[in-house]
Parts: C-alpha cells; sequence; structure tokens
C-alpha cells in the first residue's frame, strides 16, 4: 500500500527549488534547497565517479543559458526528520536518476545528500 507521506508537500517543495534554480538561474534557490555541508555523488555517462560539496556547482548550475530541466519525482520515503527522493532529471542533453536525501532540521527540510546516475549506465 502506498500512503503519503506527513510532510510530502514541503519535502516537494524543497527539491523543486533544485529544479527551479536551473530553469530559472537562480542560485539562491540552490542555496535555500541544500544543507550549506551538502555533498553530492555521481556517476556520467563514461562511468567516472565525481564527489564534491554540492555548494561548489551552484555557480555553475545558475549560469545561462536556463536549462529547461524537465523533472519527475519517482518516490517520496519520510521515515520521522528525514526523507529521500528519488527523480527523474532531463535537461537538453542528459537525463539523470537522482537520489536526494533530506533532514528536517529545526523544523526545515534540506538536501543533505545528492547521488545520481547517468541514465545511459
Amino acid at each position: 500500500m502506498t500512503a503519503r507521506t506527513d510532510d510530502y508537500d514541503q519535502i516537494v517543495r524543497v527539491v523543486k527549488l533544485y529544479i527551479d534554480g536551473f530553469n530559472d538561474n537562480d542560485i539562491s534557490k540552490f542555496k535555500e534547497a541544500f544543507h550549506e555541508d551538502a555533498w553530492i555523488f555521481f556517476i556520467d555517462a563514461n562511468g567516472t565517479l565525481h564527489k564534491n560539496r554540492i555548494s561548489a556547482s551552484f555557480e555553475n548550475w545558475a549560469a545561462p543559458p536556463r536549462k529547461s530541466i524537465e523533472s519527475r519525482i519517482i518516490s517520496v520515503t519520510q521515515v520521522g526528520d528525514a526523507a529521500s527522493v528519488h527523480l527523474s532529471f532531463k535537461g537538453r542533453s542528459d537525463e539523470w536518476l537522482d537520489f536526494h536525501n533530506l533532514l528536517r532540521i529545526n523544523g526545515v527540510w534540506k538536501i543533505t545528500n545528492k547521488t545520481a546516475t547517468h541514465s545511459s549506465r
């Protein structure tokens, strides 16, 4: 049985900030969505592992031109103050499958980790 989590709307709002940051070229949306110490780990189309503090990517992600990102939330799971969102993420030439882990910190949901793989993998 599938049930809606208590904080579903708040969790999805944070992940949509991430998408809107690309589409609006707005670094402030990334800063609102991610915890300041969040990390990203991802495997690119060639199978190479990349990892870094996610804030190091904000400037590049927000740079013009607009990205026209299409996304689809595949699932949202919440257990207390922790949540995970599985997201399909498609740009002009790439498609990714993302897992965003979030924590509710002082009542505010923040993405603390992003793990992704290129859809070709």
